[in-house]
């Protein structure tokens, strides 16, 4: 008998790395689940953005912005409010990165190890969890893992200060370079540095293949189980 297609959740946070979702690792994430045989549906909370950031000068601007419509350029249109995420309708999900992702998800980039996480952002991440369904983190977006659950271990490459904060909000990190993914078998969490290391867009790639690769071996050996 033939398996349904995995359908996988991919949670965006803004258009743009700097104060919103990294877009190379989200395109090459949503890339990655295609040609790896998935389906996916974008969701993002809709609410306004910590501040908007001039791309082109990283200097911040003068207006609002909502996390839900700029998600919208990056899925063309089709991102639902992360509300109404159901985490018996996918088989995992998945959170690239970008500074949205620390300052729109939650707000790590401010606080640091005391940041506080968007309520549909930890109600989606605990109700896969609690699913026992897989979860993915690309980037800085592991952090957010470190602060919703206990002992979590993760990677965001090698920069000290996030690792500090990491150990200092309960949680193991893992140093690693390009495209390497560290997997919390307890958690069934999959992580990857990706931007948070000097890194090409081929080096982005691969790190969002290896993520996506490992989520949907995850879901496989689910389905296996059933």
């Amino acid at each position: 008998m033939t398996q349904p297609t995995p359908a996988i959740a991919v949670v965006l946070s803004g258009c743009g790395v700097y104060d919103g979702a990294e877009i190379h690792e989200s395109v090459l994430t949503l890339l990655a689940l295609d040609r790896q045989g998935a389906a996916y549906q974008c969701f993002a909370p809709d609410v306004d953005q910590a501040h908007v950031v001039n791309h082109l000068t990283g200097e911040e601007s003068p207006e609002s912005r909502n996390v839900l419509v700029e998600s919208a350029r990056i899925a063309r249109g089709a991102v639902k409010p992360l509300s109404d995420y159901d985490a018996d309708a996918f088989d995992a999900i998945i959170f690239p990165g970008g500074f949205g992702a620390a300052k729109n998800l939650c707000s790590f980039a401010f606080d640091g190890a005391d940041c506080t996480i968007n309520p549909d952002v930890e109600a989606a991440v605990r109700a896969t969890h609690a699913a026992r369904k897989p979860i993915g983190a690309l980037c800085i977006a592991p952090a957010l893992m470190a602060k919703i659950f206990e002992h979590a271990e993760v990677t965001i490459g090698q920069d000290e200060g996030t690792a500090e904060a990491i150990t200092a909000m309960g949680g193991q990190h893992i140093k690693t370079t390009h495209g390497q993914v560290v997997i919390d078998p307890r958690l069934r969490l999959a992580t990857s540095p990706c931007y948070m290391l000097d890194s090409t867009i081929g080096q982005i790639a691969d790190g969002a293949e290896n993520t996506v690769r490992t989520i949907l071996e995850m879901v496989a050996e689910d389905r296996a189980a059933a």
